[in-house]
């Protein structure tokens, strides 16, 4: 969605996810402190909330901050990042129990296919009256749909930790810890490739499911897979956490590997196709002048 008259790009703001990020911490460590000194329980859904959506916020905004000539507004970001964790959060609850029945080896990737498939609703939800030609339009929708998802889901383990623990303070903290310094590398990453490919491959008013948009479904619904069976997998054959870790790392760096090449390509394809309207500004400026030197000229 880039306009003729938007011939130079902004100067982007790429400091704003680092305030988001820093500001998001302090709030939570201070609620942290006033919930325990004040003995306050009504602080506790407060910080709770605070800490499952601080980094995926922080990352939404991080690529929004680079979307360069894309349209995309503050609010239709924010919508994709509300459907993709409403519905995805829905949608996930009503199919994985239709779907999975007992628990074995291929039990992780239909939960990989079945969530990577809920979580592009979100998109399909806000994009699908629009021209589908922008491929950094589908990157950052991708990632703030996923995201969302991210939070809500980081929320219920949260919640389900505090139960489990019978009120324990501190497990629900080292969860929401240790999922957020981990939601980079998963459900934004994915949602935001498969988001990517589907707007390149589409064109109009009307998305095209084609080979590459299946082939990138797959691509993320495996690694959704690998993500969560891989390190259970590690933990029963080396019986360390650390090699858990690692291989967490591992199967999240390749994501963000392919990520970054989609975002890559996105940059590509916003500077060819600036380069085009500028060509077509240059051509019609050029036909003008030639058009007003014959006027002058038989006059």
């Amino acid at each position: 969605m880039i306009q003729a008259n938007q011939m130079v790009i902004k100067k982007d703001r790429k400091s704003g996810w680092l305030r988001v990020f820093v500001t998001g911490l302090l709030l939570f460590f201070a609620g942290l402190v006033i919930m325990l000194l004040a003995g306050n329980p009504n602080l506790f859904p407060t910080v709770v909330m605070i800490g499952n959506f601080l980094v995926p916020v922080t990352f939404v905004a991080f690529f929004y901050e680079r979307r360069r000539l894309s349209q995309l507004s503050l609010p239709t970001t924010a919508l994709s990042f509300f459907y993709g964790g409403v519905l995805g959060v829905l949608a996930a609850s009503i199919l994985e129990p239709i779907f999975i029945r007992q628990s074995d080896i291929f039990t992780v990737f239909t939960v990989g296919f079945i969530e990577e498939f809920v979580k592009i609703l979100g998109v399909l939800m806000i994009a699908r009256r629009w021209r589908h030609d922008q491929e950094m339009d589908g990157l950052v929708l991708g990632a703030a749909a996923g995201m969302g998802f991210a939070a809500l889901e980081s929320s219920g383990y949260a919640f389900s930790a505090f139960l489990l623990s019978r009120g324990s303070l501190s497990a629900v903290v080292i969860v929401t810890l240790l999922r957020g310094i981990l939601s980079p590398v998963g459900h934004g990453t994915w949602t935001a490739i498969l988001a990517s490919v589907l707007f390149r491959e589409s064109n109009g008013n009307r998305f095209h499911i084609n080979r590459k948009v299946l082939g990138a479904y797959f691509t993320v619904a495996i690694l959704h897979g690998l993500w969560d069976g891989v390190p259970g997998l590690v933990a029963v054959l080396f019986s360390s956490g650390l090699d858990v870790l690692v291989s967490q790392f591992l199967i999240g760096g390749l994501g963000l590997l392919i990520l970054w090449r989609r975002w890559r390509e996105a940059m590509r394809l916003q500077a060819e196709q600036q380069q085009s309207l500028l060509d077509g500004v240059a051509a019609e400026e050029i036909a003008s002048l030639m058009t007003r030197s014959k006027e002058e000229i038989r006059l």
